[in-house]
């Protein structure tokens, strides 16, 4: 009996013990930018917390920002959880930026009919805004950057015993190959179809001096904070033209239209928030430049007689910047025509018919009270001479006086105010 109980208590511990190990699993799906790289890197630190038995990173992505992928990938070799990068579902691509981090993982797998590679570095923020070419870049710097990438996949590769050769001919060539012809280069240490056959296939591998021990593992997933979740949004050319756009109108509502406070508050929001997205994009100095002076062109069509012409070549001077305001021939930072011809037309109408009439308006000469009833006409309610007589005009009645004798029920139009007397003449005159 009591080698019965002592078995049971073990059967209880070793139960206790294979349900209590955890695997930790984020996704990602996009870009690679500073809120993936602050995510990742969190999640690295919980899986620790979590005595986890490895992070599993899900991963589609077109590329990203170097600076990110150096950090997402410093957060895998300093980590002391085992990271796995599966590049998945189906159709799924790690390109550019993902084929730094999945080759940077402790373990990198695909999925069936996924794709890896093409990771020379592009120049981003220049580039030709008929889109019929890139301008060409500082051949010296081109130089550097790709030796350095080259010398970066290399150390990589090495340190995770994958295909060093390949790496650096993805990064060099733009090398880019599916999962099966990855995992017979040994660019990849497996292929899963799924993530329950990712676990089964990781189960009893060696990480580290660590077999791991995924096969009934409990997969929690660490999803991305508020704040993450934001700055991911916002990290698209798409938001920061928008944001610029939205800046531009409520700044000039709040100038145009002192104390309305609303527009003022949302333009710099928005102001900052753009400031801070150009600090981060590969944003292009002339684009920006083209649309402050398409905005000046603007403004100036409305104080100068030009008839439209500083209108036209605002509406030009606005295209062509915002075309080069990113780079057309990366399709990661491509401004889509989409976005670019309705805001181009959207933002002439708006000066055009907006800030033109309003500022129209209010150059034209005050109009208000009495004033208001010169050049009305109106029947007379007495006969009026230049003693005086009696009118109805805007429901009150007023004493009226004119060189010309009036019958009472004439017409009459009312020529001036003399303190509290109309001076009026017969309408015929």
């Amino acid at each position: 009996m009591k080698t019965a109980l002592m078995c049971c208590a073990l059967w209880l511990i070793c139960a206790a013990s294979v349900a209590a190990e955890k695997v930790s699993l984020i996704k990602i799906d996009g870009a690679i930018g500073p809120a993936t790289a602050s995510y990742v890197s969190r999640s690295v630190n919980e899986a620790r917390a979590q005595n986890a038995q490895c992070l599993i990173i899900q991963l589609n992505t077109p590329g990203g920002l170097l600076d990110s992928t150096q950090t997402i990938v410093q957060s895998f070799l300093g980590s002391t959880v085992p990271v796995v990068v599966y590049v998945a579902p189906t159709g799924a691509t790690a390109t550019s930026a993902g084929c730094f981090i999945t080759i940077a993982a402790s373990i990198a797998a695909m999925a069936p009919a996924t794709t890896i590679g093409a990771a020379h570095p592009v120049t981003l923020g220049g580039g030709n805004p008929t889109g019929g070419g890139e301008e060409k870049p500082d051949q010296t710097m081109k130089q550097k950057i790709e030796n350095f990438s080259i010398s970066y996949i290399e150390a990589i590769a090495a340190r995770r015993h994958h295909n060093v050769e390949w790496a650096k001919s993805a990064v060099r060539e733009s090398a880019s190959i599916g999962a099966e012809k990855a995992l017979e280069l040994k660019v990849i240490d497996l292929i899963a179809v799924d993530l329950p056959d990712l676990l089964k296939q990781l189960n009893g591998r060696v990480v580290d001096g660590k077999a791991l021990k995924t096969a009934n593992g409990e997969v929690t997933e660490i999803k991305m904070s508020a704040s993450e979740r934001v700055f991911h949004t916002l990290w698209h050319p798409e938001v920061m033209f928008v944001l610029m756009l939205i800046a531009i109108y409520g700044i000039i509502g709040e100038m145009t239209t002192p104390g309305a406070i609303l527009p003022g508050v949302v333009g710099a929001i928005a102001l900052v928030l753009a400031l801070y997205m150009a600090a981060i994009l590969p944003v292009n100095a002339t684009g920006l430049v083209l649309i402050a002076l398409a905005l000046l062109l603007f403004i100036f069509d409305i104080y100068a007689p030009t008839h439209g012409v500083l209108t036209a070549g605002g509406i030009i001077s606005f295209l062509i910047g915002s075309l080069m305001l990113f780079n057309r021939t990366d399709p990661l930072f491509r401004l889509s025509l989409g976005y670019i011809i309705p805001a181009t037309l959207v933002t002439a109408a708006f000066f055009v018919f907006v800030v033109g009439k309003g500022l129209g308006a209010q150059r034209l000469p005050v109009r208000a009270g009495t004033e208001t009833m010169v050049g009305k006409t109106v029947a007379t309610l007495t006969p009026i001479d230049s003693r005086g007589g009696r009118i109805f005009v805007e429901g009150e009645y007023w004493n009226a006086v004119s060189e010309t004798p009036i019958e009472k029920g004439e017409l009459v139009k009312i020529a001036g105010l003399e303190g509290l007397t109309l001076k009026v003449r017969p309408k015929k005159e």
